[in-house]
C-alpha cells in the first residue's frame, strides 16, 4: 500500500502543477481581443485541479500509512471519485480553450485526463488489495 500511496501523491503533484501559460495563450486565443483581464477556461480548470490535487495528496499519505482494510477501502473509493473529478474537469465540467493549436488543448487537457484515469486505476487496485489479509 505504501507504493500505491506514493504513486497517488506523485499524481496529485502532476495534477496540481500541470497548467498552461496564460500569456502564451493570449496571443493564440480568438477571444483575446475582447477583454484582456478575463481569465480563460484553462485558468479556472488549473485552479480547480489544485482543489482536487490537495485532498488526493492527503489521501495518498493516509493510504500509505493506514493498516486497517476498512480504512484503505474507504480511501480507495474516495481516490476513484477524485480521479473521476480530475478527468472530468478539463473535459466536461469547466473545459479548456477550444482552439486546437493552444497549449491547454494540446498538453494540459490530455495530461490531466490521463492522470485522472491513472488515479482511478491505481485506486481501484488499492480497493482490490484491501480485500486481502489484514496488514500487521
Amino acid at each position: 500500500m505504501k507504493v500505491i500511496g506514493i504513486l497517488l501523491v506523485l499524481l496529485a503533484l502532476v495534477l496540481g502543477v500541470v497548467r498552461c501559460s496564460p500569456t502564451a495563450n493570449r496571443r493564440a486565443c480568438p477571444r483575446a481581443g475582447e477583454r484582456q483581464d478575463d481569465p480563460m477556461k484553462c485558468h479556472w480548470t488549473g485552479r480547480a485541479e489544485v482543489a482536487v490535487a490537495v485532498p488526493l495528496a492527503g489521501l495518498g499519505i493516509l493510504l500509505a500509512v493506514s493498516r486497517r482494510k476498512e480504512t484503505r477501502r474507504a480511501l480507495a473509493i474516495v481516490g476513484m471519485l477524485l480521479g473521476l473529478m480530475a478527468a472530468l474537469l478539463p473535459l466536461w465540467l469547466i473545459g479548456v480553450c477550444s482552439a486546437a493549436e493552444m497549449t491547454c488543448k494540446m498538453i494540459m487537457e490530455p495530461v490531466l485526463v490521463l492522470a485522472g484515469v491513472v488515479v482511478i486505476v491505481i485506486s481501484a487496485l488499492a480497493l482490490v488489495q484491501s480485500r486481502g489479509p489484514e496488514s500487521a
